[in-house]
């Protein structure tokens, strides 16, 4: 099974409200578990899915594959003023999303040391790198699909994100 697979069926188990789905095939098992529902809030724990290769001995905790944690979901945002919502929709309308490839870390800068990949305002070419995602202890640069001017960066830096997750705006006229 691939990777993006893999992140598609997290993502699907997710938004559907179950709480364990096991699959097992000839060359793999995948148990994805999410937390239980306490009085209206999710608990502490974060989703967990394990991976596990058909055909290996499994010895003891040393030989457990890790367990990766998948980003929780969302919080619900404050309600905002209707009007205000309309207008913004309007406005972001015009501009080009870059959304996140993957679920993982994402990354403002290649290096503590270093500087910004992109800031708002910039303009920015297709092919141009505007920031990195780490998932699996890969760092995967990301880069821009399309020419224009960054508008909103919608990520803080350190941040998880989820798969399809909006990072950039771009005004493509920009």
């Amino acid at each position: 099974m691939k990777f993006s697979e893999i992140q598609e069926l997290i993502k699907f188990v997710s938004k559907s409200g179950v709480s364990e789905v096991e699959i097992e095939d000839k060359d793999f098992k995948i148990n994805i578990k999410t937390p239980p529902y306490r009085k209206g809030k999710m608990n502490e724990s974060q989703q967990v899915v394990s991976v596990i290769p058909q055909g290996q001995q499994i010895m003891g905790a040393q030989a457990m594959p890790a367990q990766i944690p998948a980003a929780a979901p969302a919080a619900p945002a404050a309600a905002a003023p209707v009007a205000a919502k309309v207008e913004e929709k309007n406005e972001e309308a015009n501009y080009v999303a870059i959304k996140s490839p993957m679920i993982g870390t994402f990354y403002r800068k290649p290096s503590p040391d270093k500087s910004e990949f992109v800031k708002v305002g910039d303009n920015i070419s297709v092919g141009d790198t505007v920031c990195v995602i780490e998932a699996m202890k890969l760092f995967n640069e990301i880069e821009a699909e399309v020419s224009g001017k960054i508008v909103k960066v919608l990520v803080d830096d350190t941040s998880p994100v989820e798969y399809d997750q909006v990072l950039f705006l771009i005004d493509p006229a920009g």
